[in-house]
């Protein structure tokens, strides 16, 4: 089977995009115990940051805002701070590179990341809360 080669970039962009969600944020030394939760969340927050609106949600800013809540609660170091938004940045960015409409796919993902999102929130609530 021969591949045109005007799908290679977007095979190339899908294996790619799996590739990096396939491949978890690390923790350093010294961060919380919860902090590979966080680094999910920050992308679950980019992808839906990008999707939502895209499949017609009227909120803008709604999770851009999460994501500055998440930040100022947390209140991180530098170098911390830096890992979260550059995973909410990544994912925002993966997807745009994917999505032009919202299709079927997207739709989906946006149940799963809402549905991931809230369990981590309150796993990390639960077990991590002051």
């Amino acid at each position: 089977m021969r591949l045109e080669y005007s799908l290679l970039p977007r095979l190339l962009a899908i294996g790619l995009l799996g590739l990096a969600c396939a491949l978890p944020a690390r923790a350093a030394d010294g961060d919380p115990p919860y902090e590979a939760s966080l680094l999910r969340l920050s992308e679950i927050l980019g992808a839906l940051h990008y999707l939502r609106p895209l499949c017609g949600a009227d909120e803008p800013t709604l999770w851009r805002d999460q994501m500055d809540a998440l930040v100022a609660a947390e209140a991180p170091s530098p170098e911390r701070r830096a890992r979260l938004v550059t995973e909410f940045n990544r994912s925002y960015s993966s997807f745009a590179a994917l999505y032009r409409s919202c299709t079927p796919a997207a739709t989906t993902a946006i149940e799963r990341y809402v549905s991931e999102g809230s369990r981590l929130t309150r796993d990390i609530a639960t077990r991590y809360g002051r």
